[in-house]
């Protein structure tokens, strides 16, 4: 039994809602179909959820809005004539678009999440009605039907425990059941979304809900490549991943699957495969808990750009008891939240993103650090960009910091900072902004080339 998201792109248009029925149809066992809102059909196109923010800055600044309303329902009634079947529920769809505009802007903070549910709600609604019209019996299931019951945090919802076991109930459906991503609802009946491209979210929590052998999760492209594509060219591609290193991927920039998507479907156990909806015959690559097969040391290299470091030196600050905590709580009382904290005996960095910061944050950080902690040295350094190194076999394995730091050498790259946890699964180097493309080169090089 397996549960199969389908990406944007994969939904765009209907020559690609053809590729999909074809994907589906062509296997029993696919009896969960998780959806995304159309995507763009061309470069210059717009997606269907940009049009929904479009939509709703318009009605809530009191301008007209029914050419965006036109707009949104002539897509959806765009696909309907090119697969070239009457649609019953374009009705229902129409009315529910122009309906949003009806919803209390004051004291709703729900409103924006309603507006963006709707590319996925609607487009679950049109698919599940042409799998049938092809077919296949299908059906629409709303994420309340379904037991997607989620925190009211809007933007960010989080699932409820209780959810798991409304929708293991799906599993005695004998039809397809179509299910649209993104949002859930509260207790009290709101719609909530998950953080953007919560797609991939609701995929992992139906699959590890229904308990499925598989999660497939399609896009458009052949799986994971160990490195960036348009800096390597044509990056070796990873036909396996575990669970931990995908996370630290996902983490570093690797942007093919949503990085909280994992966590349903790592405690479900559930494996999953990142697949290409134009390319379906290609395998893929696997995301499991433990290897099944061997592995090169590093599976990957990541990369992810607009990181600072809080740099301070303190003469016998080992010796200092507290002084870690006294510092983080200076971030705290700010409301900033860090990434990484290298140290020596009497220096520690801390590296958050560049957008904690602000002027007057960068001011005030430098002034409880040189009067409350009376620090030798305090600074900011600018630009940087963390690069990792991940596989769960570096453990194992002698040697892989000593020959990434070889290659970074080589190439004249001056690391700012090395670090690495104590599961052993990545290495991260901090490098300047400038020479980041030329770090993955080199280290791509030595782990994938020589």
């Amino acid at each position: 039994m397996k549960v199969t998201k389908f990406g944007g792109s994969s939904l765009a248009s209907a020559m690609q809602l053809e590729k999909v029925w074809n994907i589906v149809q062509s296997d029993v066992t696919r009896r969960f179909v998780v959806v995304s809102a159309p995507g763009k059909r061309t470069a210059d196109d717009t997606k269907v959820t940009d049009a929904l923010i479009k939509y709703y800055r318009e009605y809530c600044d009191g301008q007209d809005v029914s050419e965006s309303q036109e707009w949104i329902i002539n897509r959806y009634q765009a696909m309907v004539d090119e697969l070239g079947f009457t649609s019953k529920s374009m009705a229902k769809i129409a009315q529910h678009i122009r309906d949003l505009a009806t919803l209390p802007i004051e004291d709703n903070a729900f409103l924006y999440d309603t507006f963006l549910a709707a590319g996925e709600d609607n487009n679950a609604k049109l698919i599940a009605e042409y799998f049938s019209y092809k077919g296949l019996p299908s059906r629409y299931v709303h994420p309340k039907e379904a037991g997607i019951f989620v925190t009211a945090d809007p933007g960010n919802a989080q699932i409820l425990p209780i959810s798991y076991d409304h929708i293991e109930e799906l599993r005695k459906a004998e039809e397809v059941l179509v299910i649209p991503g993104f949002f859930g609802v509260t207790r009290e009946g709101q719609i909530c979304t998950f953080s953007r491209g919560g797609s991939d979210i609701t995929g992992s929590i139906i699959a590890a809900g229904v308990k499925a052998d598989l999660y497939e999760n399609f896009t458009d492209v052949d799986g994971i490549f160990a490195a960036h594509p348009g800096i390597i060219h044509h990056p070796h591609s990873i036909k396996e991943v575990t669970y931990r290193e995908m996370r630290e991927l996902a983490y570093a920039g690797f942007s093919v699957l949503h990085d909280e998507a994992l966590l349903p479907a790592y405690r479900g156990r559930i494996p999953l495969v990142i697949k290409n909806t134009n390319n379906p015959e290609h395998p893929g690559t696997r995301i499991v808990l433990e290897h099944t097969g061997d592995n090169l040391p590093v599976v990957g290299i990541a990369a992810d750009d607009d990181f600072v470091s809080i740099n301070v030196s303190k003469y016998l600050m080992n010796r200092e008891v507290g002084f870690g905590r006294k510092l983080l709580h200076i971030l705290e009382e700010l409301n900033i939240s860090w990434e990484h904290m290298p140290t020596g005996i009497d220096d520690l960095s801390v590296v958050l993103r560049a957008s904690e910061l602000t002027p007057i944050k960068e001011e005030e950080i430098l002034r409880q650090l040189n009067h409350r902690l009376e620090v030798d040295r305090a600074e900011i350094e600018y630009n940087l960009s963390i690069i990792m190194i991940v596989g769960e076999r570096m453990k194992s394995s002698i040697g892989v910091a000593a020959t990434a730091t070889a290659a970074l050498s080589q190439r004249n790259i001056n690391l700012a900072m090395i670090s690495q946890g104590a599961s052993e699964v990545s290495v991260m180097f901090v490098v300047r902004t400038e020479e980041r493309n030329e770090a993955i080169r080199a280290l791509y090089d030595a782990f994938f080339v020589n």
